[in-house]
Parts: C-alpha cells; structure tokens; sequence
C-alpha cells in the first residue's frame, strides 16, 4: 500500500497532467494550422488539402475590412496607451516601492483589483459613464477605457524592477546636489529602461488584445483589430471564408510578434516571485 501511495499515485499524476497538456496544445495548434491551411486555400470541401493554394485573400481582406484604417487606428490607440500608461506608471510603481505609509497594502490591493476583475465587470457601467460624457464611441473614449487596466498592470510590472535599484544611489546623487527630478531623470530612468521596455510592450500586447473594453467603447471609426475580426466573423457567407481566416492570421501575427518580443526583455518568474513575496 506504501509504494501505491508514495509512488504510483504520484507518478499516475504526473502521467495525467502531462497528458491533459499534450492533448491541450495538440488541440490549439491542430486550430491554428487550419486557420493557416484555410487563408491559402481556393477551396477546401473534400481531402485533407485545399485543391489550390493561393495569397490573394490576403489582399482581398486588406480591401475588403479596410485593415489600412483598422491597423492605423489600432497603431494611434496602442502608442497612446502606452505612453500614458508608463507616464503615470513608473512615477505610482517608484512611489510604491520607496515609501512606506499606513494602507500601502490597500492602495496595492486597489491597484490590482482592475488586473483581477474580468474587465466585463465594470466595462459595461464604464462605457456608459464614457457615452453620457460624449466619449463613448470615439478614440480616448477607447484610449480612457483601456488605461483603467493598463496603468495598474505597469505598476505591477515596474515595481519589481525599481525594488532591485539600492536605495542608496538616490541619496547619493542628494548628497551631490542633485534634485528629485534630476536624480530620476539621470539615474533611475537609464537603471529602469529595461523595465520600462517591458511594461510598454505588455501594455502594447495586452491592449491590442482587449476586446472587452474596446468593444463596448468604439464607434465605427474607432475600432482596433480584435474588434473589426470578431465583427468580420459576421462576414462569412457574405464574403470568403478565407478572407476572414487571413484576418484572423494577421491578428495571431501581430499578437505573437509582440509576445515574442516582449519575452526577451521579461522573466516571467520575476513577476511570479513578487506576487509570492507579497504573499509572504
């Protein structure tokens, strides 16, 4: 009974979980591949190919969903939430990593309630608030929407970065004449660059994703591309299947070229190991 419990069970487990990921990943990328296949293809009713491979759906959906106008709006609504995001970020995630006051927990916790909170939680009451304030519909009515959870989420990801830096370099520029500003212009801001790529492109990948928000907030000239592709699933039957599948790899294209990107500045187990220290 001991070698059941102590290792059969155990490794019946390991077994298990290793499999439910296998099948998982089998799933998403058999999905993806089909989506792929599907964009080349003329025709795909018998076989396991379609008869012809062709790009001209590409072009055809960069006319057809206007992508020029959707790419340029998605580009403008991204860098701005971004810029405003790191702008109001660092200084809130240096604030919380330097100062100790009473409720610093709380304010924390406040700060990650938008991250932990499905953002159709508190969209729907937003975007009504943004459309009674002549906002809803526009593009900083997307802009405002999206900074609720973007702000939050460079805070979070700034502040491990800033806890690394000795705190006894800023009292040594202070010693030295230096001011407030010039020490975090000339000293921190060069320590944390690594930091702030990071967050700026988590927040640049994570708002070109945000359907949510997005959706309940853009007008007709407003709309990123997660909105103007799932608007494009309406299409199929009036226009190709396959114009609408190529939508759907420019998409998995952007997302997955900034993801990539962003891991070579991020450590994943970094921002684990500080939700765990503050666990702790």
């Amino acid at each position: 009974m001991d070698f059941i419990r102590d290792t059969m069970l155990p490794r019946a487990w390991r077994w298990f979980v290793i499999a439910c990921m296998v099948f998982f990943v089998i799933n998403v990328l058999l999905i993806i591949t089909s989506v792929l296949v599907s964009s080349f293809g003329t025709g795909w009713f018998t076989g396991w190919l379609p008869e012809q491979f062709t790009p001209k759906w590409y072009g055809e959906a960069w006319k057809e969903f206007q992508l020029q106008h959707v790419l340029l709006v998605t580009v403008e609504i991204t860098l701005a939430v971004v810029a405003i995001s790191l702008g109001v970020g660092v200084p809130a995630a240096y604030a919380l990593a330097r100062l100790q006051f009473k409720g610093k927990s709380l304010v924390m916790l406040m700060f990650l309630v938008p991250l932990l909170v499905p953002p159709i939680t508190y969209g729907i009451p937003l975007a009504t608030v943004l459309y009674q304030v002549g906002a809803g519909g526009t593009m900083w009515g997307v802009i405002l929407a999206n900074l609720v959870p973007s702000v939050p989420f460079a805070v979070l990801v700034m502040t491990p970065f800033i806890e690394q830096i000795d705190p006894r370099l800023d009292s040594a520029a202070r010693v030295f004449g230096a001011s407030s500003l010039t020490t975090f212009w000339r000293i921190l801001v060069p320590l944390l660059m690594p930091g702030i790529l990071a967050a700026g492109i988590l927040v640049l990948i994570r708002t070109i994703s945000m359907f949510e928000l997005t959706f309940l907030t853009a007008g007709p000239d407003s709309q990123t591309l997660i909105v103007a592709l799932y608007y494009s699933m309406f299409a199929a039957g009036v226009r190709a299947q396959q114009s609408v599948d190529a939508m759907a790899v420019i998409y998995m294209l952007t997302t997955m070229t900034g993801l990539l990107i962003a891991l070579r500045f991020v450590d994943p187990s970094q921002l684990v190991g500080r939700v765990k220290s503050q666990k702790v």
